[in-house]
């Protein structure tokens, strides 16, 4: 839930998120009894359009490092996504910028894993529809339901599917076994309408077939 930032310094946030396949026609979960959610807003729609790159020789993903141009949404820029700790991923985010080149600031960064150069990895474009889940504090979880497509461009390859990421909010629980019960009871409600613990670990990797 990472905001673009507005000044020369780069965004940070760690997403705390779990992802889940969906066939094309399930349902929505109901959100009924999840702990510290009152309601849900209605879906707000945003056209995703991302271009990731790496090294000839993968060196961002062996890293467990991904690297993308993405426009459309609040979150619109460039994004290092660092190594994932469990649940949690940090998100390094700077603007778009005038065109399509690594800025410097972001090649810097990235020069701790890397500083070969880059080219075009694969595409990711995303109709994504996202709901709020609210309690007395603000916001508990997001929920996104992703129709993607995606294209290897190293392999000419293109794949489609259908999945969904809760990812905590602000107002979510901070301590573990709170984040624990709150993931539980989503869960309970999103295996209830039919959806499943994803297959792959990243819309990146299952892009490349992974």
């Amino acid at each position: 839930m990472a905001e673009a930032p507005n000044g020369s310094e780069p965004s940070r946030t760690v997403e705390v998120e779990r992802k889940y396949d969906v066939e094309v026609d399930t349902p929505l979960p109901d959100w009924d009894g999840i702990p510290g959610v009152d309601a849900a807003t209605t879906g707000e729609q945003r056209a995703l359009d991302a271009r990731y790159l790496d090294t000839s020789d993968a060196a961002l993903a062996r890293a467990g490092v991904a690297l993308r141009r993405r426009t459309g949404g609040p979150d619109a820029g460039w994004h290092i996504k660092g190594p994932r700790d469990g649940d949690g991923r940090l998100e390094i985010g700077w603007p778009l910028g005038e065109d399509d080149r690594v800025p410097d600031a972001v090649a810097q960064t990235l020069s701790r894993w890397t500083t070969e150069p880059l080219t075009p990895l694969a595409r990711i474009e995303n109709d994504r529809t996202a709901y709020l889940l609210t309690g007395s504090e603000g916001v508990v979880a997001e929920f996104v339901d992703d129709r993607v497509r995606a294209t290897d461009l190293r392999q000419g390859v293109q794949r489609e599917w259908r999945e969904w990421e809760f990812e905590l909010g602000p107002a979510a629980p901070s301590d573990p076994d709170g984040r624990e019960q709150l993931f539980a009871a989503a869960e309970r409600a999103i295996f209830a309408a039919g959806g499943r613990h994803a297959a792959s670990g990243s819309k990146l990797a299952r892009a490349l077939g992974f």
